[in-house]
């Protein structure tokens, strides 16, 4: 092909790309700047002789190279060039028109010429990169969209398998054109005798197409799904996952199209989830599916097995065994109705996870025994998927559904002589309890008597998993199980303190935790002796044991310690003496890297149990403890020690709680590491979206903004956020006596407003307002310059505010504001601007009711659900006003948005009979 660029540049070119690829860092960097200087000066030269390169190149590294560089090139943001009107200029908006349509016709050339598949593919993703944004820039590629319809006719396979992934990576190029003929070319693809690449490839561009279609499209597509299905029967096993694992979007995109296919998917996918022979035990009896042993799809198509044991190795049967299992999860999840509807879909489903949770490693349990449970690296090995495919089908479909088809087999799982079943059947009840619940609580003493007796298993992992059980019980049926069955829990946990193994009594205090979350102090005041006796000796076992306690298990009877404090409240008082000295001994000599997570325990535990028995009682030791918190956050910075400012924080919260107005002389100590933590700004790095981070970054999490990837540092924003919450404390506790730093926590509250990078710095700052309105009134340090910048920056939160949870928050931020300053200081202005604020949510809230009423009924349950959460922003909003005006126009406006609702009787009648 005709050179486009002169020479001089295509050499220059040549040679720094040459330097990119090099293992020299100052070469690399040095090319790495030359590239960017030139696409400042002259972005369309340099960017047109990279995608000449990509034809030209001698070798296919180098032609693979420059497809991938330009197309991370392309979409850059420009040098220099600043954001215009939301948008991101990036280099392809500087290029000129004859620009733009040389590109476009060097890549085509590289996509119908390249006779190697890996470059190909290059070309296709930069060709798709190219083709959508051009296109979302109105700007249209129509000889892509003829030349990827030739390539998807002509007979080299490697050439239709890349016309397909055209269309999968661009679906928008076919959405103008005539429906019976995109469906014609897609199933020619799926029909592809010649090539399984070639069908994968035209059934990842057909759900693409599908995810893509508008309803009327999709209308008229409805019979391109029996093909795409059609393509499972006959694949090796080597193929059927990436098959199986491509139609998994679909699930959630368009569960609707699978429901005429239910039928005769189920005894299809049945036959890849269940394990293929009989391994031993099982939570079933042997081939539980009579007539089932070939599973084809769709029935009649073909006679032959789908696989042959004896070809098909094990990890590919087991990663195929996984992707289908997603995939019957994924559309029950989207779809809960069309599982249920489809007998056997939700036995299968259920049965499978079972047995897949049963297939543990038989040997190990010294190591297991060894480890510490956070770095136990037999943990790999445990069988999360199955385990979390159980809590998310239990979770989608309700306890009508999951829970008869798991107690068919969990009974004889608990009561087999595997080891690895009565864990499974044990770790089975906890997985279900969360989505199963409202079901499970009627038949919860059978439920407690199947678990209790596992607590004198011989074997440790199953004791373990007892406690893992009972501790998920407590959480999913909080106060319901405390309240009915305390004297059977608390009957089989107590001695489980005691177990010989470390990692099972540790476990034992671990579920003690969840248990006194929902326990109500006169339940637990009988048994708090035993507990507490049992939680010393752990943490300090003496002479009695010749080994080294472990530390994991020391931080977990501290922390079971604090949380039994919290929940016995001033009964605790009999057990200071015996503890509070332990703590105080951990604070003055942990001070070694591997005992910085116990010091942290020790601390929470501490601040608890002051909390706990009252300022009476912990006074003695308020100094002391104090003395050594002020030690502790005054000594240097150790870069390992990430729990420090966090625990350090809550746990001076909790003496301010514990001594009241008689911490005020400790605020010069305590406030300013937290102002400073509250003022932090937001830790963010801009990438572009080929740029490999977020989730190789420990610590980040990263959301999509305008076609950057936003990186954040969670935990810069964690301690802000605990900071605020810790300036609620301070402010509600002391009153007026937090006067000092009213102007310093006004001046960090209404910004905080805005912070949207964390909901509950938000939620903080807008309780810490009224406080702050308080604390001032009680001191004489208010003003009415504070009171009005206040309130005018709530009134324009409501006003642009989009979380209608947090549109509740800012309602009552005012109210309760108003309620300590008066509504006179509410001037004319303020209220103009809040009515009109208040006029526009309700605009707001009408139009988004209005268009719910249109979606299908099969969906209206999840919106009942949004509307839940807008119903508290109107009832705040109907507080507030009727505050101001008991008759005011707009309580009128109210009552008419909610009539606009989804019914949500007829969503939790419905939901009742499904669960």
């Amino acid at each position: 092909m005709e050179a486009v660029v002169p020479q001089e540049i295509t050499t220059e070119l040549t040679q720094i790309l040459a330097n990119l690829v090099l293992g020299d860092n100052k070469i690399r960097s040095n090319a790495e700047q030359a590239v960017n200087d030139r696409l400042a000066q002259t972005p369309d030269l340099y960017l047109l002789a990279l995608a000449q390169f990509s034809i030209a190149a001698d070798t296919e590294v180098m032609r693979s190279f420059s497809l991938v560089l330009l197309r991370r090139l392309l979409f850059r943001a420009a040098p220099g060039q600043q954001p215009r009107e939301g948008l991101r200029l990036t280099l392809y908006d500087q290029l000129p028109t004859q620009a733009l349509t040389t590109l476009e016709r060097l890549l085509l050339h590289s996509l119908s010429h390249e006779q190697l598949d890996t470059v190909r593919r290059k070309a296709v993703d930069t060709v798709c990169d190219l083709a959508n944004n051009s296109m979302s820039r109105g700007r249209p590629w129509h000889a892509l969209q003829a030349q990827t319809f030739t390539m998807s006719q002509t007979g080299e396979a490697g050439f239709r398998e890349c016309a397909y992934r055209v269309f999968s990576g661009c679906p928008n190029l076919v959405m103008d054109l005539q429906t019976d003929a995109v469906l014609s070319v897609f199933r020619k693809g799926l029909e592809d005798a010649q090539s399984i690449e070639v069908r994968l490839a035209a059934l990842r561009a057909s759900v693409s197409y599908l995810t893509a279609c508008d309803h009327h499209q999709l209308s008229h597509s409805l019979s391109l799904l029996l093909p795409m299905l059609d393509t499972l029967p006959s694949l090796p096993y080597t193929h059927l996952k990436s098959f199986i694992s491509s139609l998994t979007p679909l699930c959630q995109s368009n569960p609707n199209l699978f429901g005429p296919h239910m039928n005769a998917l189920l005894p299809f996918l049945r036959g890849l989830i269940m394990p293929s022979a009989d391994s031993g035990p099982t939570p079933t009896v042997a081939k539980p599916f009579p007539g089932a042993s070939s599973f084809i799809f769709p029935p009649g198509v073909s006679d032959t097995p789908i696989h042959d044991d004896s070809d098909a190795e094990e990890e590919e049967k087991e990663l195929v065994r996984k992707a289908a299992l997603e995939f019957m999860v994924s559309l029950s999840e989207a779809k809960p109705a069309l599982a249920k509807r489809t007998e056997g879909w939700t036995a299968a489903m259920v049965r499978a996870s079972l047995e897949g949770m049963g297939e543990l490693p038989e040997d190990g349990l010294d190591a297991w025994l060894d480890a510490d449970p956070s770095e136990d690296a037999q943990d790999e090995s445990y069988p999360h998927v199955y385990e979390h495919s159980l809590d998310r089908i239990a979770c989608a479909l309700g306890g009508k559904a999951v829970l008869p088809p798991a107690f068919q087999y969990i009974p004889s799982m608990l009561a087999n002589y595997d080891w690895r079943l009565r864990h499974a059947g044990l770790m089975a009840i906890a997985a279900i309890a969360e989505g199963t619940s409202k079901v499970m609580q009627m038949e919860l003493g059978k439920v407690v008597d199947l678990v209790t007796p596992m607590f004198k298993d011989v074997h440790p992992r199953v004791r373990y998993a007892a406690c893992q059980c009972v501790g998920q019980l407590c959480t999913d049926l909080e106060e319901i199980i405390q309240d009915r069955y305390h004297q059977q829990l608390f009957a089989a946990l107590i001695p489980t303190l005691e177990a010989p193994e470390y990692r099972v009594h540790s476990h034992a205090a671990a579920a003690l935790i969840n248990f006194c979350e929902g326990v109500e102090r006169d339940t637990l005041v009988p048994y708090l002796d035993p507990i507490v006796e049992r939680l010393l000796k752990m943490l300090n076992p003496g002479a009695e044991n010749d080994k080294a306690v472990k530390s994991y298990v020391q931080e977990q009877a501290i922390t079971t310690l604090a949380m039994v404090a919290d929940a016995s409240e001033t009964t605790f008082v009999k057990h200071y003496a015996s503890i509070m000295p332990l703590l105080l001994n951990v604070l003055r000599n942990a001070n070694t890297s591997d005992h910085f997570k116990l010091r942290a325990k020790a601390m929470e535990c501490a601040g608890l149990i002051a909390m706990a028995v009252g300022r009476n009682i912990f006074r003695a030791d308020a100094n002391t403890l104090i003395e050594l918190l002020i030690k502790i956050q005054n000594s240097p910075v150790d870069p390992s020690d990430n729990m420090l400012p966090n625990y350090l924080i809550a746990t001076w919260a909790k003496i301010c709680q514990a001594l009241g107005p008689e911490f005020e002389p400790f605020l010069p100590v305590v406030m300013p590491p937290l102002l400073n933590a509250a003022s932090a700004k937001a830790d963010v790095s801009i990438y572009n979206e080929d740029d490999d981070v977020g989730e190789t970054r420990e610590g980040w999490e990263t959301i999509s903004m305008d076609g950057q990837i936003v990186g954040i540092r969670t935990s810069t924003i964690d301690e802000k956020c605990q900071a605020f919450d810790t300036l609620v404390v301070y402010c509600a506790t002391l009153g007026g006596r937090f006067a000092p730093y009213l102007t310093q926590s006004l001046e960090l509250s209404l910004p905080a407003l805005k912070f949207y990078f964390h909901d509950g710095v938000r939620e903080a700052a807008s309780r810490l307002i009224p406080s702050l309105f308080a604390c001032g009134k009680q001191s004489g340090t208010l003003t009415s310059q504070m009171v009005a910048a206040s309130f005018l920056q709530l009134i324009r939160c409501i006003q642009t505010e989009l979380d209608p949870s947090f549109l509740s928050s800012l309602y009552r931020a005012v109210a309760d504001g108003l309620r300590v300053v008066g509504i006179p200081s509410l001037t004319s202005e303020l209220q103009s601007a809040l009515i009109e604020a208040t006029n526009h949510q309700l605009h707001t809230l009408a139009d988004k009711r209005r268009r719910r009423s249109e979606t299908p009924e099969d969906d209206r349950e999840e919106l009942a659900l949004l509307e839940e959460v807008e119903e508290f922003a109107l009832e705040d909003m109907e507080k507030l006003l009727k505050m101001m005006d008991g008759q005011h126009p707009l309580l009128i406006a109210i009552s008419s948005v909610r009539d606009l609702g989804v019914s949500q009787w007829d969503s939790e009648d419905e939901r009742d009979s499904d669960s």
